[in-house]
């Protein structure tokens, strides 16, 4: 029986709450205003950081499965130094020996550089790359039509092309590219395969704006050079990553010739470690923001301070009246503190609406997506209930340490 007394007080409480809030609109909205701009900002701001994340995890991912990229090293002379991949230390037969490592998956050496690419009367400056059999492996690049060259077909420096969606549609419109005849330097290349989309990258490259011939025939019949401007390498699993780089280093050096004392003639890039790097450059970014939107949520807390302060001169004798008839100190603490909590809680509900609506306008409009997940949402409604309920208790400790004889007399 005391169980459903103290339920059928609390709610009494709730709906005595509710309407005393309602009775001044407005007076209560300016009060919630700072929660709810508070708890809008905090959402929309996680969302716009998990964005981010999200942004740079899928950018990274495109770019391959567990990869490091070996790019050739850097060069000094008259004290000038120049940037990777200016000397020619990387060869196709490095590429060969890194695919044997125990933490490798596979691997692929690529050779790139930009041509026009002609069929009939269209033309196309894009970029070319020479690359193994293994390429859609390593790049996680599956194929749309057609399909991709061969082993074999590596092996023979044969003149066949897998060609990207932009360039595509750029050579050949609505037409099925398989099949057709490219010139590239002008070679003939037979067209086998077309890539599927994979849109832009962190560099804002259009990365289907590419065509893709066999590394064999790029050396031999494109560029004429017997060494490699890059290497890709997919490690096993992602924890592989780290034993892959320090194998690929090992391994580099001995092929290499390279005596202790003297430095690496070549780069190994750990993709991983830049995308943890950018997730938590991102993640420190984010919470640098949320705090700071944090803070209008103090600001509000003060607000309903502020205003809960005003509701207990104003109500006095309303207070002296419930003691006269045998409300407890405890009542009227209760009261006052219900009154706070639904403030600060309404004005989250409402700060949700904001935040869902400044993420869903951000998305709308600009290039990132947000991501709002019920982490933050729960969180900032939980917060911003505990800012009313500390705020508000000042307020309804001085209503309930009130004099009832001098409250019934106040005027």
């Amino acid at each position: 029986m005391k169980r459903k007394r103290v339920k059928f007080a609390f709610f009494l409480d709730l709906e005595s709450a509710y309407k005393t809030l309602l009775r001044n609109k407005i007076r209560s909205f300016l009060t919630i205003l700072g929660i709810i701009i508070g708890v809008g900002s905090v959402i929309a701001t996680i969302g716009i950081g998990q964005g981010a994340s999200k942004a740079i995890q899928n950018s990274i991912n495109s770019m391959g499965s567990n990869m490091l990229i070996i790019l050739p090293g850097s060069s000094s002379l008259g004290g000038i130094n120049s940037g990777f991949g200016v000397l020619p230390t990387l060869t196709l037969n490095d590429a060969y020996s890194i695919r044997n490592l125990s933490s490798v998956k596979t691997d692929t050496a690529i050779l790139g550089m930009s041509q026009q690419v002609i069929w009939r009367g269209n033309n196309w400056s894009t970029l070319i790359n020479g690359a193994d059999s293994t390429f859609p492996i390593v790049r996680k690049w599956p194929i749309a039509k057609g399909t991709f060259f061969t082993p074999q077909q590596v092996a023979s420096a044969a003149n066949v092309a897998v060609i990207g969606n932009t360039a595509a549609t750029e050579l050949f419109g609505l037409i099925n590219p398989i099949g057709h005849i490219i010139i590239i330097h002008s070679v003939p290349f037979t067209v086998i395969g077309l890539l599927s989309i994979k849109g832009f990258n962190a560099f804002g490259q259009d990365q289907d704006d590419i065509v893709v011939i066999p590394i064999t025939t790029m050396m031999e019949k494109i560029a004429g050079t017997t060494w490699v401007h890059a290497i890709a390498v997919s490690a096993k699993t992602q924890k592989d990553t780290v034993i892959a780089q320090q194998q690929i280093t090992q391994l580099l050096r001995q092929r290499h010739h390279i005596p202790l004392n003297k430095p690496n003639d070549f780069f190994v890039r750990n993709l991983t470690e830049i995308a943890q790097a950018a997730n938590s450059s991102a993640a420190t970014f984010t919470i640098l923001l949320a705090s700071i939107a944090a803070v209008s949520l103090l600001v509000g807390g003060i607000g309903i301070m502020n205003i809960m302060l005003v509701s207990v001169t104003e109500r006095t004798k309303e207070i002296g009246i419930r003691m006269a008839i045998g409300a407890k100190k405890s009542d009227i603490l209760k009261q006052f503190l219900i009154e706070s909590a639904v403030l600060s809680l309404f004005g989250g509900l409402l700060g949700i609406g904001l935040g869902f609506g400044i993420s869903s306008a951000i998305s709308a409009f600009s290039p990132l997506k947000t991501v709002v997940t019920a982490e933050p949402i729960i969180i900032s409604v939980v917060f911003s209930l505990c800012v009313g309920i500390f705020f508000g208790f000042y307020p309804a400790f001085k209503a309930s340490r009130m004099n009832p004889v001098e409250a019934l007399r106040y005027e």
